[in-house]
């Protein structure tokens, strides 16, 4: 689904529910959960789970149960912008939903693997981290024939199954911590346990608050002070060594490859901090939940997030995937330093006996929360056989040192591959069959500025390829951060810069003469670090640089126009793409249209034919998608963000949004329309903007939605009208039929128009024609006013929002298309379905010239007020 129907059937000038568009979330956070209790003509709970950029909606009649195997009845409505999830009040009587709705839950949501292809599979396999509602679900499509997918909401065993229901727990208070807000304390918290996935039963409840003994243990270690509210503290740093030190006077650690994570609890209130002082409270709750469980009720914490491997070994990209909501994989908080506890200041007692307190504190028990072990001397020993582990090196700090803020000779970092971390400044184009770019320009930072260092390709899998080159797009500028040394062969005019800001990680085999990286592998994006942590190997803290990077003259809310590109392609230079054999259409025999006897090969039979034509309305466009992996018959789904496995001929548009910058869908040939058909697509939906002024309409569109009684003879005279009304707006429309039951007037706009006043002009124009005629023209969706009217859709032009392209199949029973016409066309068209797949095959290869001939020629904008 889209939000088109959401749209559709509210009055946004008389309801208070928001507007709001389809949005992604970003990599900085989990996808979110919430459930509302919608006292409407019908009492029942509105079950939301947030997958690409809009909340997909369950009404579930009576309430979730957290009896383990209790089927509860959840009917599939229509999707939800994500504003919704803060939605409470009333909605106004005579409008669809009237009623009352109370926030009953909120939190985050984990499966593993894709979340639309599970909905489209009819089986959802999940876990909830609210308030109310925690622990693994699932979600079962039955195949009960009704007007709305039936599912069934199921809680499964676990610690979280209980003998209660939500009735049972209207009014209570939410348990789920929120960190730097204060809303919740540690007594409320779920107890510090191993997840129950690997470990069973939680072990125990939230241990009794033991601040006294606490307190006494800490102020006996040397050094210790007194401070019942001491100031936020920020992170000790490593130093980078090429060997370890030796001696008794230093302990040695595993270097875990994770994310730094700073904990402090103060009068109760947990708050979880990233090195850089971003708030990661609310971004894993389970770990903030483990740190509330201790014994105390002030203590603060430095340790690292980690996800561990079947062998005890940290892997980054399994916590990246935990993090985005991917994987269900278990959290660990991995924690080696203790600076203060139950009101005692400990950043002057000696590191060893600051962990030998840690260690105490958090016991013996392995579960969320974990004890950094180390070894005193044996400095080499330890080094080598954390290599021989597998492990990416060490981390060897003075037993007697002190905690103290920033980079020093206390702490050093020794790895077994030479690396460090750079900026990226810029990259090239691709060659041969690499996508997106073909190497990253890296620098560091030195007194006065950046440096350039060297560039580094290897290392860099597709889906690293994708991440960098969405991210590197939102903030391309034409202004260089460095300059290139004489010696280096490369020319600029090769090369799209960047502001310097993503720092990433390379290793590499030493330094060539000429001050640039040999033989260099890309690692890893350090989303927790900025340009100001990066550091010269061996430098101390007073060394650092800050160089303040050039301003960029490019705005981050717009990609960079790639070079020699138009806005549209003609069925001319469609066919320069590559060989449309290169494309593999796997499982051709699947039957996708049942009615028709059509299969997945016919499907894409079709869209190479059709393609010239087709990409006259999407190449250069962002796209939505309809996805149906098992045909019409099954489950199908609407997408609008960039996925995984698409193809590199597939592309992502970094367009900002209000969650931060996401990818979006387009494609400019014929190898990424195929790509996305062997990935199930059967609709096409473009934007009414291009990829290179994505903030512009260039086309609107007017869909005429028919209601029961409306005749296709009216439904043409309505197509006829709306035109007339337009020229006399000074606007020529185009015709085409939708493929389902109604016509689509469009309108081209040169020059563009924001898509603000696209939609007022819109808006307006739809109610002026219901206002003129209303016993035809109907200008909201309301279906108890549809009979014998026609709903002239006009929200269809608002940013983000879609229609079918021209020459699109639909996912219907049957497979009919998106056909353009001529006007004069209109009164030989016998009803809205004659143009089916073989048909409209048949009329594009007979075509002389494009239906919408002189659509490009044409120069018309919007009428002044």
């Amino acid at each position: 689904m889209s939000l088109h129907d959401y749209d559709r059937k509210r009055d946004f000038a008389a309801t208070p529910e928001p507007r709001g568009g389809a949005r992604g979330r970003g990599a900085a956070r989990r996808p979110i959960f919430v459930v509302q209790l919608h006292h409407a003509s019908s009492r029942h709970y509105d079950f939301r789970l947030e997958a690409d950029g809009v909340l997909k909606s369950w009404a579930v009649p009576k309430g979730p149960s957290l009896r383990p195997g209790e089927k509860r009845l959840a009917v599939q409505v229509e999707d939800h912008p994500l504003d919704y999830a803060g939605f409470q009040g009333d909605i106004p009587e005579g409008h669809y939903g009237a009623g009352h709705v109370d926030l009953f839950d909120r939190g985050t949501w984990v499966i593993e693997g894709d979340p639309l292809l599970a909905i489209a599979s009819g089986k959802l396999d999940f876990e909830l981290h609210g308030g109310k509602l925690k622990g693994a679900w699932k979600l079962v499509r039955t195949g009960k024939q009704a007007r709305q997918p039936q599912w069934l909401l199921i809680k499964r065993s676990d610690a979280h199954a209980a003998d209660t229901e939500a009735d049972d727990l209207v009014g209570q208070p939410s348990a789920r911590t929120r960190g730097a807000r204060g809303t919740a304390k540690p007594r409320t918290a779920a107890t510090r346990s191993t997840p129950s996935a690997q470990r069973g039963q939680p072990r125990h409840k939230t241990p009794r608050r033991q601040d006294a003994l606490w307190h006494r243990r800490a102020l006996a270690l040397p050094g210790a002070r007194d401070h019942p509210h001491p100031p936020g503290f920020a992170p000790e740093l490593c130093t980078l060594r090429s060997a370890a030190p030796a001696g008794d006077g230093w302990l040695h650690e595993i270097k875990w490859d994770g994310y730094r994570l700073l904990a402090e609890v103060v009068d109760g209130v947990v708050k979880l901090r990233s090195r850089n002082d971003l708030d990661w409270t609310d971004r894993v709750p389970g770990v903030a939940r483990a740190v509330a469980a201790l014994p105390v009720s002030d203590v603060r914490l430095d340790g690292e997030l980690v996800v561990l491997d079947a062998r005890g070994s940290s892997d980054f990209s399994a916590l990246q995937r935990v993090l985005e909501g991917s994987s269900r994989q278990p959290l660990r908080y991995v924690v080696f330093d203790l600076p203060g506890l139950a009101g005692v200041d400990l950043a002057d007692a000696p590191l060893l006996e600051r962990k030998q307190l840690l260690k105490q504190l958090l016991g013996d028990e392995v579960g969320t929360l974990a004890y950094s072990d180390h070894v005193v001397g044996h400095g080499a020993e330890v080094f080598a056989a954390s290599g021989k582990a597998g492990f990416e090196g060490i981390i060897s700090k003075r037993v007697d040192a002190r905690y103290a803020a920033g980079r020093s000779q206390d702490w050093i970092k020794v790895k077994h591959e030479q690396g460090d971390e750079f900026v990226v400044v810029g990259y090239t184009k691709p060659k041969g069959a690499r996508a997106h770019f073909g190497s990253l320009l890296l620098a560091r930072p030195e007194a006065g500025g950046l440096r350039y260092v060297g560039r580094v390709g290897s290392g860099l899998d597709d889906a690293a390829l994708r991440d960098m080159y969405r991210r590197m797009r939102a903030l391309a500028t034409d202004t260089a951060s460095v300059d290139l040394p004489a010696h280096v062969p490369l020319s600029v005019r090769n090369v799209q810069w960047v502001r310097p800001q993503l720092v990433v990680e390379v290793a590499f085999r030493g330094w060539a003469k000429e001050g640039l990286l040999r033989q260099a592998s890309f690692r890893k994006l350090r989303e927790d670090k900025r340009m100001a942590d990066l550091t010269t190997p061996g430098a101390s803290a007073s060394t650092r640089t800050g160089a303040r990077p050039k301003r960029s003259k490019t705005s981050p809310e717009k990609p960079a126009k790639a070079p020699g590109r138009t806005a549209r392609t003609s069925p001319r230079n469609a066919t320069k793409a590559p060989p449309k054999d290169a494309v593999t259409i796997t499982h051709p025999e699947r039957v996708v249209f049942p009615a028709d006897g059509l299969t997945k090969g016919d499907v894409a039979a079709y869209y190479r034919a059709i393609a010239p034509w087709l990409l006259r309305d999407v190449a250069r466009r962002p796209l939505s998608l309809v996805r149906c992996p098992d045909g019409v018959a099954g489950e199908c789904f609407f997408q609008k963000h960039h996925g995984a496995g698409f193809g590199e001929a597939v592309h992502a548009l970094p367009l900002r949004q209000k969650s931060g910058v996401e990818d979006y869908v387009w494609i400019d040939d014929d190898a990424g329309l195929l790509q996305l058909v062997q990935m199930n697509v059967l609709e096409f939906h473009p934007w009414g903007s291009t990829v290179d002024d994505p903030e512009h309409a260039d086309r609107l569109v007017f869909d005429l939605d028919p209601g029961d009684g409306v005749t296709w003879k009216q439904v043409r005279a309505g197509a006829r009208e709306v035109r007339a009304r337009l020229r006399e707006a000074g606007l020529e429309g185009f015709l085409r039929m939708s493929g389902g039951k109604g016509l689509h007037v469009v309108v081209p706009l040169v020059p563009a128009s924001p898509w603000e006043q696209a939609r007022d002009f819109c808006e307006a124009f739809a109610r002026a024609m219901e206002a003129h005629a209303p016993e035809r023209w109907l200008a909201s969706a309301r279906k108890s006013q549809r009979q014998g009217r026609i709903f002239l859709d006009w929200l269809r032009n608002t940013r983000g929002a879609t229609s079918v392209a021209s020459w699109s199949l639909r996912a219907r029973e049957h497979a009919t298309v998106a056909v353009p016409l001529r006007w004069e066309e209109l009164s030989r068209v016998a009803g809205p379905g004659e143009f089916t797949l073989d048909k409209a095959r048949q009329r594009a290869a007979r075509l002389r010239k494009d239906p919408w001939d002189g659509i490009d020629r044409l120069r018309q904008a919007l009428p002044e007020g």
